[in-house]
């Protein structure tokens, strides 16, 4: 019974201490963080088309929609520039068997902490050249501070938070 307490009593300080050392820091005190984090819906890639009535009369009862819709998605595409550097250039395929679902864009940049120039393009289309979405800032990072960098396409807008 002793020997149990005595146990138990080693591993409450063995977690105790554990808890409290060493000490972990995300960032080193002169360090901030820009996190693009981007889950979207993108376009399709053609856009629907509507049936004839001979292609209508083909198909069986049940299937006659008077639209043909293709479900594939167009590619997610992300560019952000600090200070005029390329930092992050990621293309996110959407999601699904079809590729009909949404697709994803993550990334951390680890950055000096003050003033920056941050340019933000983003493309949720079929189109190969330009982008749907733009904003450029100059933002002030505090020590520690984390900017998260989202698209709200309801708002047609690129969002700093």
């Amino acid at each position: 019974m002793i020997g149990q307490v005595v146990l138990y009593a080693a591993l409450a300080g063995a977690i105790a201490v554990f808890s409290r050392w060493p000490v972990y820091h995300q960032l080193e005190p002169d360090q901030s963080l820009i996190k693009l984090s981007i889950v979207h819906e993108t376009q399709h890639v053609t856009a629907c088309q509507r049936r004839t009535p001979e292609e209508l009369a083909k198909l069986p009862p049940n299937m006659r929609a008077p639209m043909n819709c293709p479900r594939e998605r167009a590619p997610l595409t992300a560019e952000v520039d600090v200070d005029g550097h390329p930092v992050i250039r990621q293309i996110a395929q959407p999601s699904g068997l079809a590729r009909d679902g949404r697709a994803l864009l993550s990334h951390r940049l680890v950055t000096t902490a003050g003033s920056h120039e941050i340019a933000v393009r983003v493309r949720d289309s079929a189109r190969t050249t330009g982008f749907d979405y733009q904003r450029e800032e100059r933002v002030t990072l505090q020590p520690a501070q984390i900017l998260v960098i989202d698209l709200q396409p309801e708002r047609h807008e690129i969002t700093f938070r």
